[in-house]
Order: structure tokens, then C-alpha cells, then sequence
């Protein structure tokens, strides 16, 4: 054995310690750590340093991935991914701002209010991410399918269990408010889940609808009201006015009585002027 060679028992007995340990990773990089310490390419500080690291960058991936499923974060929408210049409307720095997730310790609520395929979604699940890569709790759900969950907990005498399950994550995140009208009976119901998380839990909510229609989304001018005063109180609205970047391509292919006002309105552009250009200002008569 060559005397800069580290002896074996010892590398035997670290091996035993990480699978005992179980630090997979670590064991993985063992032998190329051990190779760079005989070389002096890294100190002894460093080969622990680096070893220990592995193994957290592995250990973080698999708590992100886990707790994305378990938010129900299927397809990882980024802010990274999100095409700003598509909708110059919406303030960058603002969403920016919100990313650094202090309205979760403030238990506010976001909404993004906006026409179908502006993004208010990818920004949703974006900010959702963010959440949990932060090492928070996070929830995601179309509101469909929150009353759907509601109501079925309400028939089977579990509508206090099943809310405070939706109470437990520190940020609720609610998708599609407006697609559909839901009526009185699930206004109430999502009113039992707002009224459980005010001041307690932070939300985002992403609607088409102003907030002028609640009423007729819920079915019911007083819960609507209800809703809304809870979910405003402590809030940040954010309106995204833009065509949808699903249909930019094909936007002529929407009928004209339905397309959304970005899509019918184009910007015009003035016409170009003939003959000579117009005199400069100082020179115009005032």
C-alpha cells in the first residue's frame, strides 16, 4: 500500500456508518472524495464538507418532490418560465415581490383576476413552488373540486374533518373561480372554508370573473358579499389585462363576439404620413 493511500478499515467503517446513516448519496461519492483527498486536490474539511452536501442536495430533491405531490403540484410551474413580455400589463416586480412569500407569514390573500390563458394559473403554481422549496405547506386545488370535497364531507358528516384538513396548509391555493357557477348551497360551503382560514392561513385565488359577479358565481348576492369581505381584508389583487397566450397563434380562428378584448382590440398603429415630414416642434406655432 502506497504511503499516501488513506488505510482501509477506516474507509470500511465510514461506509458501514453511512448506510447505517442512511446517506445513499454520500456512500455514491465516497470513493471519488477519498481519490481527490490522496491527490491534495481538497482538504480533509472539505472531502466532509463536500460529502455531507451530496447527500443534502439529494435528501432536499426528494422532500421538494414529495411535497409537491402531496400539494398536488403535478406540472412544476416556474416564475423563471412565465413570459412576462407576452403581458406587459402585469408589473414583473410585483409578482417578484411576492415570490419572497412574506404574504404567507401575513396570512394574506392573492388574487390574480384576469381572462382565460393570461397566466394567472402558471403564476399560482409558481408562487406555489416557491412556497415549497421555502419549506412551507402547500395546497392546490380547482375550486371544483374543493366543492366537490366539500359537499361530499357534508353528506357523509365529515364537513368540520375535511376543513380542517384544508386549514393545516400555510398556503391554499384556488384555481379556476368563475368557469363555473357553483350555487347557494356550495357558496355556503366555501364560505365555512374561507371563514376557517381568515387570518389564519394564506390563500391565492385565480378568477375570471371580477368581483362584481361573485354573486352570480355563487349564487348568492349575501355569501358572495361574505366571501368577499373576508377575502379582501388582508389582500393583493393583481389584474392581468392581456390576450391569451394560448390562442395567440390562432386568435383569428375565435369568433369576434368571443374572443377576449386583447384579442379584438389590437393596438392600431397610426397610418404613415406622405409627403414631407412635419415641422419640428419649436418651429410649430404654438
Amino acid at each position: 500500500m502506497r504511503g499516501d493511500m488513506l488505510p482501509a478499515a477506516p474507509i470500511e467503517r465510514i461506509r458501514s456508518h453511512l448506510v447505517g446513516l442512511r446517506m445513499p448519496r454520500a456512500l455514491e461519492t465516497l470513493d471519488h472524495i477519498v481519490q481527490q483527498l490522496e491527490r491534495g486536490q481538497i482538504s480533509a474539511i472539505e472531502a466532509i464538507d463536500v460529502l455531507l452536501a451530496e447527500e443534502i442536495t439529494v435528501r432536499e430533491s426528494r422532500r421538494i418532490k414529495a411535497a409537491l405531490q402531496m400539494a398536488r403540484l403535478g406540472i412544476v410551474k416556474t416564475l423563471s418560465g412565465f413570459d412576462f413580455s407576452f403581458q406587459p400589463s402585469l408589473d414583473r416586480n410585483r409578482v417578484l415581490a411576492l415570490a419572497q412569500l412574506d404574504f404567507i407569514g401575513r396570512h394574506e390573500v392573492v388574487h390574480f383576476i384576469g381572462q382565460s390563458g393570461t397566466g394567472k394559473s402558471h403564476l399560482a403554481a409558481a408562487l406555489g413552488v416557491e412556497a415549497v422549496r421555502a419549506g412551507h405547506s402547500v395546497y392546490f386545488s380547482p375550486l371544483a373540486d374543493i366543492i366537490d370535497s366539500l359537499a361530499k364531507a357534508d353528506r357523509e358528516g365529515r364537513l368540520r374533518e375535511r376543513i380542517r384538513f384544508l386549514c393545516r396548509a400555510s398556503l391554499l391555493i384556488i384555481d379556476e373561480i368563475g368557469y363555473l357557477t357553483v350555487g347557494a348551497p356550495a357558496g355556503n360551503l366555501f364560505f365555512q372554508l374561507v371563514n376557517a382560514r381568515y387570518e389564519r392561513g394564506a390563500m391565492i385565488l385565480t378568477s375570471n370573473r371580477g368581483f362584481a359577479e361573485w354573486g352570480d358565481v355563487f349564487g348568492d348576492p349575501v355569501v358572495a358579499t361574505a366571501l368577499l369581505d373576508r377575502l379582501l381584508h388582508h389582500a393583493v389583487v393583481v389584474h392581468i389585462e392581456g390576450a391569451s397566450y394560448r390562442l395567440r397563434q390562432h386568435a383569428d380562428l375565435v369568433p369576434a363576439a368571443m374572443r377576449p378584448k386583447a384579442l379584438s382590440n389590437p393596438v392600431a398603429h397610426p397610418p404613415r404620413r406622405r409627403g414631407r415630414p412635419p415641422k419640428n416642434r419649436a418651429d410649430t406655432p404654438s
